[in-house]
């Protein structure tokens, strides 16, 4: 016994070094795959089978549905959130978005979720969209945490060429960069593939010994430039030939092809082995906008409202999460979670310490409330306090207060309801499509009866029998119970007067502690005209510019004055070489 003890200290010394090691190594895979506009009727996990989305659905089936999911109501300020575990009202991202002529972005003070990740030994990427500022190289995002990127910089671009017209009076401009490098070789193939075809590229190249950081956040389906807004493959939209409306087949084109690149991520992290330890998070950045600027007949029905606005079709997003690090399953979780949420939940997962805990509408640790269905989640979500229209919008256990509203309200109705069953596919070829080898669903093993099950649970009904009571947010604040009427019909702001007051001052209480806005007024000298016609940090090309003027100015100098010197010289040359030739003459006639 005596000689078995130094060998069995020696191998629990062995086994806790393997296990330090082991939870070292072990840090999960982090996939965030963000889709741009897109609506809660969009995706065909909702209950819908006008747009099958059979791989994004399959993840949500085998995950969590995250049925009460919420992002601010425009693409800036949801990336900012998303990126720095904060609600946007407190960086100063709160109001509209960053035009690329603006000279403005998210603070250098702030820490983003890539540094978290990076300094936590992980490979961070980005492929797609940033929209958090360019107007300098230091806000671009591989000087912000990101090992390296591969998309472009501002709000959209053209499918096709990646260009960008931002208004009238600037010139198109090419915006697509590898890191910091203009990449002119991607011109020509379609934007939604192109990113799917890096991301695939980046896991099948990763160095396992480190966990993976990626970040997946597509165009699509936003629309690209007002010449051509809505752009898809025509393959693809000859597939969707039952959609009578159009730019609704278009739109179902481009939410097919992002689709298609989940099942091939989903299939690329199995065939390396990464899967198991792999967290994936799928959401809209912010709802679909049906009307107005950027319209993509996007569907947030029977959500009201729509992208920028107060209303649930422009904050409650469609979202799941898929791990099988996650003991929880097959179900959908009325829970309510905020995208600032995301970077201490992820961090917790990772074993991250060092994130900041915020305050009440900042990010919260969801990482238990994910394990269990008993785990409250958050119970205040700020949608906004906007300056620009002066509207207010915010949620408290269950209620939910607006004041004011955009665009007059223009997008206040229950925009983007579905035709007839005409427009959709037979529930038959859903769950074929969806369980079909093709598709990831075949591989995770869902059965049609769990599935039904699952997707009943999903959908989001509204009582038609319900007595509406009108809502003018214009004229004066309005209150909603949206646990029981998510569809905001029933205005109960006569009904409870004090709880509309609680609200109302909880709202004036954040809008006193938020930051001032970060906007800035169009710069002119962003033109791509004035560089080479792209998209570039005018900023700081324009100071490299001054820097270098006194230099030029030294150096036309010199060249002045070297000119000078040069013909001084040649002029004395040639009178030297003319006096040589009259001596000898004159010589000749004084002897003579």
């Amino acid at each position: 016994m005596k000689r078995a003890v130094p060998y069995l200290v020696t191998l629990w010394l062995l086994w806790l070094g393997g296990g330090a090691s082991t939870a070292h190594q072990e840090r999960p895979n982090i996939v965030i795959i963000v889709a741009d506009d897109l609506g809660w009727n969009d995706v065909s996990f909702h209950g819908s089978n006008q747009i099958p989305t059979p791989n994004i659905d399959a993840l949500a089936y085998d995950g969590i549905i995250l049925n009460r999911h919420y992002v601010p109501p425009l693409c800036t300020p949801s990336r900012a959130s998303l990126m720095t575990g904060k609600h946007p009202m407190n960086i100063g991202m709160q109001d509209h978005v960053i035009i690329s002529d603006e000279p403005w972005g998210l603070g250098l003070d702030q820490k983003l979720m890539p540094q978290y990740f990076r300094e936590a030994g992980y490979r961070t990427h980005l492929v797609g969209k940033w929209h958090l500022g360019f107007f300098r190289r230091a806000y671009t995002p591989t000087y912000r945490g990101f090992d390296s990127h591969f998309g472009y910089l501002g709000p959209y671009i053209d499918y096709w060429d990646h260009s960008l017209q931002m208004n009238e009076t600037s010139a198109r401009g090419l915006d697509m960069r590898r890191n910091t490098a203009v990449n002119y070789d991607a011109n020509g193939t379609y934007a939604t593939d192109l990113f799917n075809d890096e991301a695939v590229r980046l896991i099948d190249s990763h160095n396992r010994s480190k966990p993976l950081f990626l970040v997946l956040t597509h165009l699509a389906p936003h629309t690209g430039n007002e010449d051509d807004p809505l752009q898809a493959p025509a393959d693809e939209i000859a597939k969707f030939d039952y959609i009578q409306d159009p730019k609704r087949r278009t739109l179902a084109a481009m939410v097919s092809r992002i689709d298609t690149g989940v099942g091939r991520i989903y299939r690329s992290l199995e065939r390396r082995r990464m899967l198991n330890n792999t967290i994936i998070l799928f959401y809209a950045d912010n709802g679909a906008p049906t009307l107005g600027i950027h319209a993509n007949s996007g569907s947030n029905y029977p959500l009201r409202g729509q992208k920028y606005s107060p209303w649930e079709g422009a904050v409650r997003g469609a979202a799941l999460i898929w791990s099988p690090l996650l003991p929880r399953k097959r179900v959908v979780s009325e829970q309510w979670i905020h995208v600032s949420d995301w970077l201490p939940t992820l961090g917790h997962a990772a074993g991250i310490q060092s994130i900041p805990a915020g305050g009440p509408i900042d990010g919260q640790n969801q990482w238990l409330t994910l394990q269990s269905a008993s785990v409250d989640g958050r119970t205040v979500v700020m949608h906004n306090v906007d300056r620009r229209y002066g509207y207010r919008s915010y949620m408290k256990q269950g209620w939910k207060y607006i004041n004011g509203t955009t665009a007059r309200g223009i997008y206040d109705g229950w925009l983007g309801q579905l035709s007839d069953q005409d427009d959709q596919i037979p529930e038959e070829d859903y769950f074929a499509q969806l369980l079909n080898d093709s598709f990831i669903g075949s591989s995770i093993l869902l059965s049609e009866e769990q599935v039904r099950e699952i997707r009943q649970n999903a959908t989001l009904r509204c009582a038609e029998d319900v007595q509406a009571i009108p809502c003018e947010p214009l004229v004066k604040p309005c209150l909603f119970n949206v646990v029981e009427d998510p569809c905001e019909r029933v205005n109960l702001a006569d009904e409870y007067p004090e709880l509309l007051k609680d609200l109302q001052s909880d709202v004036e209480r954040f809008k006193r502690d938020a930051l001032a806005p970060r906007n800035q007024p169009s710069d002119s000298r962003s033109d791509p005209a004035l560089h080479n016609n792209t998209w570039t940090w005018w900023q700081d090309e324009m100071d490299e510019q001054q820097h270098m003027a006194p230099y030029i100015l030294y150096l036309a100098a010199a060249i002045e004055i070297l000119l000078i010197l040069i013909v001084l010289w040649c002029g004395h040359r040639y009178c030297t070489r003319s006096r040589t030739k009259t001596e000898p003459k004159d010589a000749k006639l004084a002897n003579k």
